[in-house]
């Protein structure tokens, strides 16, 4: 088999099912691709046809499933059946790190040498997940995000012996489904939103652990208060945008910034990369705007607040 372009992937293997292997596979069924999963339990079609129409309303929603249809599903336990005409595999087994070198070795041996092998792996380095592979070249991560058929963002990086074209082909193929993808420098260990998720939540266990509230007012802090900004902004550019008429600048003289004087420099070429073209006017009303937009389509959870 060739590897197809990026955009012409008509078959996608979905390798371990759970509720993160259903996300990908609606998504994938949504982008108009036969799907087919693989999975050892029993029961495990009937719960991912379970989550595929539980979905399935909501990329409708978003225009996402336009023309697809949830007929180009199909299951099966065998890992080699899964992969054998595949033009893309995406492994979703639990986060075991044994299990899914393992799992890698299998489908390497029984895939076509030049498909693309991705796992969903939340923490692992793909240099070990490639480590038992005939031809690790092609083993990427792409990280997904709960729920996966509805969360935008794939983080890519490829292992010391992935091909770099392979890690670029992989970003356009999930471009090409709907994604946004961030393709990481080098590899590290949960890759980076989960770093930054688990800063979040260690410090919350911190303030629980001092008694300074519960964990009901750290949700209650981040919904109401910076989640609703870097839902759309991020924590650089709130950061920015912070310092009113003299943006990140002001920000660095008036609160100081981590980081010593290159790192000063590096952020501030970054924002001036990222918002040269902009006047603090016009960066603050596009803020204003997508916070009118998240406060009025905010929907609380069914009987509270």
């Amino acid at each position: 088999m060739t590897r197809p372009k990026p955009d012409k992937v008509e078959r996608v293997a979905c390798v371990g099912g759970g509720y993160i292997g259903a996300g990908w596979a609606a998504g994938y069924l949504a982008a108009g691709k036969d799907v087919m999963m693989c999975d050892p339990d029993s029961d495990a079609e009937a719960k991912a046809r379970v989550i595929i129409n539980q979905a399935w309303p909501y990329l409708e929603r978003l225009g996402l499933a336009e023309g697809a249809s949830r007929k180009r599903f199909r299951f099966t336990t065998s890992v080699e059946e899964a992969v054998a005409d595949a033009h893309f595999v995406q492994e979703s087994a639990p986060d075991r790190e044994d299990l899914k070198i393992a799992l890698f070795k299998q489908m390497d041996a029984a895939a076509p040498a030049d498909v693309v092998l991705a796992s969903s792996s939340s923490s692992f380095m793909p240099s070990s997940l490639q480590s038992k592979c005939i031809h690790p070249e092609r083993i990427v991560i792409g990280h997904p995000f709960a729920p996966s058929y509805l969360m935008p963002l794939v983080e890519v990086v490829g292992g010391t012996v992935t091909d770099p074209e392979i890690i670029d082909w992989t970003v356009d193929f999930y471009e090409a489904v709907g994604r946004k993808v961030m393709k990481l420098k080098k590899e590290i260990e949960s890759y980076v939103a989960n770093r930054l998720q688990n800063v979040v939540l260690e410090e919350a266990a911190s303030l629980v652990a001092q008694g300074i509230c519960d964990y009901q007012d750290i949700d209650f802090a981040v919904t109401y208060g910076p989640g609703l900004r870097w839902a759309f902004a991020g924590p650089i550019t709130c950061y920015h945008v912070g310092g009113g008429k003299g943006g990140v600048r002001h920000m660095i003289d008036h609160f100081g910034w981590m980081g010593d004087e290159d790192a000063n420099h590096q952020l501030i070429a970054a924002v001036d990369d990222m918002y040269g073209h902009l006047s603090m006017e016009e960066l603050e009303c596009w803020r204003d705007e997508n916070l009118m937009v998240m406060i009025q389509g905010f929907k609380p959870v069914p009987g509270k607040y």
